[in-house]
This record gives C-alpha cells, sequence and structure tokens, in this order.
C-alpha cells in the first residue's frame, strides 16, 4: 500500500483516538530482553513529562472507525458520516516499530472500533501486540483497549502481550447507557473487566512461588466514563467510581468531559460542552477517596450531590465540617492531618517526621510547603500569627477565594514581565 493511504488512514485513526483520554502513567517496569526494541519503565508512559523530567509519549491511534452500534455519544457511530478507515493489523506494527526507531514514540495505545463483533475485533488487537512481543521483540509499553463482549480466552491472551488493559464503561450508570446506547449491555464491560482482575489477581499469587512465571498486564486495568452526556450528577458518578475501585481493583479511572457532537435530542445541546473544571473536580475528589480517606458520602450526599466548581472538594468538605477544626499540627493523627484544606500528603510525612524534633509554627510549615492561604484557618500551631479567627463559612470561603485570585493574578502579571 502506498505511503499516502497510510498517511491519510493515520490521520483519520490518530484523530478518532483523541476522545479516549485513559493513557496516562503506565505503572509497568517491562525489562529489556534479548536485545529487544525498547522498554517500559515505572515513570510511566504518556504525553507529558515524569518526575525525572523526561518527556515521554506513544502511539494513540485507532486500529478502526467503523463500528457496528450507534451511541449518541459516539463520534465514530455507525450513523455518523464521518470518513473511515482501517489498519491492518501489519500496517500498525510497522507504524509502530517505525516511530520507535526514530525516537518519536516509546509505546503504543491501541483502541478500536467495533466491527463485525466484539470477538473479531479483539483477536486483531491481541495480534497487534502479539507480533510487536514475539515478531519484533518490542519490549516498550502497550495499552490495549479491551473491546466489550469480548471472550475470556482472548482477554487472557490480551493480558500477556500488554502491559495495561481498560474497557470504558463510557456513560457511569445503566439507566444512561439504555437511554444513549440501547445496543449495549452493561454485563458486557464488566465481563472483560472481571476476567483481568481474576488473571491479574492469580498470577500475582503465582509469582509468590515460582519466580519465573510470565507477567500479566503489570499495569492493571484501568476505565473511562464520560461526564456530562446523560445528566448524572457528580455522586452518581463518584458511587460508581468506588464501585469499580473495590470490585475490580481498577488502576485508575479517567473522566472525560462530553464533547457536543450532534442535535440530538438526548445529548446537551451543540454550545453545551462540560466546563473543564468539572473534570478537574472530579479528578480531585478521586484523589481524596484513594489517597486521603474520604469516603464518598463524606464529598457527595442527597444535600450535596454536585461538586463545587469554585473551590476543591476537600475545601468544600472542611467547610461544612468547621465543627473539626482547628487542629493542632504539633499533635494531630495523619488521618487528621491529611484532611486539612492546603496539606498534600508529602505535606503531612514531613510534617509527621518534623514535629518528632521540636515543635512546628507557621515559618516551618510555609517552609515544608503547606499552602498557608488554605490550610492557616483549620490549623493551630505554636505561633500566634495567623491563628484561626472566628469567622463565618462564608468569611473563610471569601477570603481563601480571594487570596487565591490574588495569587494566580500575581503568577499572570510575573508571566507578562518576562515577555515584556
Amino acid at each position: 500500500m502506498s505511503f499516502d493511504r497510510i498517511n491519510e488512514k493515520l490521520n483519520i485513526l490518530a484523530d478518532a483516538a483523541k476522545y479516549d483520554v485513559s493513557c496516562a502513567s503506565s505503572g509497568s517496569d517491562r525489562k529489556n530482553k534479548n536485545k529487544g526494541l525498547g522498554n517500559a519503565s515505572k515513570m510511566g508512559i504518556c504525553h507529558s513529562y515524569t518526575q525525572d523530567g523526561r518527556c515521554v509519549s506513544l502511539l494513540k491511534i485507532l486500529l478502526t472507525n467503523h463500528c457496528i452500534f450507534d451511541c449518541a455519544y459516539c463520534v465514530t457511530r455507525k450513523s455518523n458520516d464521518v470518513q473511515r478507515a482501517a489498519f491492518k493489523v501489519q500496517e500498525v506494527v510497522d507504524l509502530t516499530i517505525n516511530f520507535y526507531r526514530r525516537n518519536y514514540i516509546e509505546g503504543l495505545f491501541l483502541s478500536s472500533g467495533i466491527f463485525k463483533s466484539a470477538d473479531y475485533t479483539m483477536e486483531r488487537l491481541v495480534a497487534v501486540a502479539k507480533k510487536l512481543r514475539e515478531e519484533e521483540n518490542f519490549n516498550g509499553y502497550i495499552h490495549l483497549k479491551s473491546i466489550p463482549g469480548a471472550s475470556d480466552e482472548l482477554m487472557y491472551e490480551a493480558g500477556l502481550y500488554a502491559d495495561r488493559l481498560s474497557v470504558n464503561i463510557e456513560i457511569p450508570t445503566k439507566k444512561g447507557l439504555k437511554l444513549l446506547a440501547p445496543d449495549k449491555k452493561r454485563e458486557d464491560f464488566l465481563k472483560p473487566m472481571n476476567k483481568v482482575k481474576n488473571e491479574i489477581v492469580k498470577y500475582t499469587n503465582e509469582k509468590k512461588v515460582l519466580k519465573s512465571t510470565p507477567v500479566y498486564a503489570p499495569a492493571g486495568q484501568s476505565t473511562q466514563m464520560i461526564v456530562g452526556a446523560s445528566g448524572e450528577s457528580d455522586k452518581d458518578i463518584m458511587y460508581a467510581s468506588n464501585f469499580f475501585y473495590k470490585n475490580y481493583k481498577l488502576k485508575r479511572v479517567y473522566y472525560s468531559g462530553y464533547v457536543p457532537i450532534s442535535n440530538d435530542s438526548r445529548l446537551p445541546s451543540l454550545g453545551s460542552p462540560v466546563p473543564m473544571l468539572r473534570e478537574n473536580r472530579l479528578y480531585q475528589t478521586d484523589w481524596l477517596l484513594r489517597f486521603y480517606g474520604f469516603g464518598v458520602q463524606e464529598l457527595l450526599n442527597e444535600q450535596h450531590p454536585n461538586l463545587d466548581i469554585a473551590i476543591d472538594p476537600k475545601l468544600s468538605w472542611a467547610l461544612r465540617n468547621l465543627n473539626h477544626f482547628p487542629i493542632n499540627v504539633n499533635t494531630a493523627d495523619k488521618h487528621l492531618l491529611a484532611r486539612v484544606p492546603g496539606l498534600g500528603m508529602q505535606s503531612v510525612y514531613k510534617i509527621v517526621q518534623a514535629r518528632k524534633f521540636r515543635s512546628l509554627n507557621w515559618d516551618h510549615l510555609k517552609k515544608i510547603g503547606v499552602a498557608l492561604n488554605r490550610a492557616r484557618y483549620f490549623l493551630i500551631c505554636n505561633s500566634k500569627d495567623y491563628e484561626k479567627r472566628d469567622l463565618t463559612v462564608e468569611q473563610i470561603r471569601s477570603q481563601i477565594l480571594q487570596n487565591t485570585s490574588s495569587k494566580y493574578q500575581g503568577y499572570y502579571n510575573n508571566q507578562l514581565s518576562l515577555f515584556n
């Protein structure tokens, strides 16, 4: 096939893949073997910068944008009038190897529309990964999208060649899925997720006994939800996320704001994109659930079904629970410190270590990296400065928002001065 046709396919199928946001840090450490190509680092494979300053990237494409389904929210649905294309298995393999040799990429993120059947599609995704591993001796990062409804046999094989697997739940609730994608069943999404979870547990246990046991999906599995297409509240979304984290041992849940693509009456109007800030607040909530010891019901409930766009979810919780504050930074346990606005987990660990040697004051906290513009309203320490005053919730909120606004305005002015 001519270079022009391959390039045309690449333009179409790379553009179609941009709606899938679930390609971030790999968590895999697949080593190079037999003098092969590349390796997968724990530092992560994504279009981003790693902690050690490396800029890493991957080839992110669809195998095809042909699809047998007609999901209202999907740009590649069968009724949509878009230019269609499909790669052959060998074409994806050749692109990946050639791009890697030119130092364009460090891995592959491969998804696909569903053509003919789930198994037919999944079989070809697996074939790409298998060829890369066994024929090209490629040891770089591979992320395969699991196809809803694919057989257990294919999911098992996929985990032997891919670093990460993910199946997109797409819509957070059964009701929303039935409304926007009536041809799909939620059980078809859960089946491959359950198979991967069970195999990861099985291989992890076998690895403890037999070191030569091969790795199975070492970076685990993830999923993605579309936010704002079917009217779910933030509470609905986070309860769904919590369910998948607990029952399927997911590494990550990704949140993708719905991008209006049609005038379908079931969907938000074309002029109503989901605010990026809503995505950000959902990720912050997700982080609090996984690493800060919060429960969903504390952050989102019947009285507060949606997140406050103006302030982060930890601050929102603290303002609703002022009776828990202030706490003493020199005596409070880690669980309570982690709930103070302005304190990240690294700051909490530093505080716990530092206070073994002396009582901490505001200067110490500032050097540690605590965001005092928020934390000072919820902490007391060995200092008279910035002690919590008897302020109302509205006053604290107003002052924090004002301080935050001033901070970013100062940063903006500094950036302008650089250009001037």
